[in-house]
C-alpha cells in the first residue's frame, strides 16, 4: 500500500482574519489525508506548540480508496486550535497513508494559497 504510518507538518498557522466569504474563502491550514487501503484508516492528529504542551489527539477517519481533507480551525474536541498562533502537527494512522497540508490566507483581497507535502516517518 502507499503511504506510511507516521507523518509531521513542522509548520502550522491559522491566519486570524479572512475576507473572502465563508466557509469557502475563510482562512484556513488543512491536511489532506490519502487512504489507498480497502479499509478505512484510523488517524490521530496531536498539535504542537512553542510555548505549551500538545493538543489532542483529534481522531478521525478516511474511508477506504478515499482521500479526506480535515481543516484544523475546525478541529474541537479536545480543545479548538487557537487562531493567529504557531503551530506543528504529527499524524499517526493504523494503516499506511499520505498527507499533504494546505494553507489558504485570505486576510487580503489577493489571496495566499500554499501547499507541502507532510514528512513521512519511518
Amino acid at each position: 500500500m502507499t503511504g506510511k504510518h507516521t507523518w509531521a507538518i513542522p509548520e502550522g498557522y491559522i491566519p486570524a482574519e479572512s475576507t473572502g466569504p465563508e466557509p469557502e474563502m475563510e482562512s484556513h491550514e488543512t491536511v489532506c489525508i490519502l487512504n489507498t487501503n480497502d479499509e478505512e484508516a484510523t488517524v490521530e492528529i496531536t498539535v504542537y506548540f512553542a510555548d505549551r504542551g500538545p493538543i489532542g489527539p483529534f481522531e478521525k477517519t478516511v474511508p477506504a480508496e478515499r482521500t479526506r481533507h480535515f481543516r484544523f480551525n475546525e478541529f474541537e474536541d479536545p480543545e479548538k486550535i487557537p487562531k493567529g498562533e504557531d503551530f506543528a502537527s504529527v499524524i499517526e494512522s493504523d494503516l499506511p497513508v499520505v498527507c499533504q497540508r494546505t494553507r489558504l490566507d485570505s486576510r487580503q483581497a489577493e489571496n495566499a494559497l500554499l501547499t507541502t507535502i507532510a514528512h513521512p516517518g519511518e
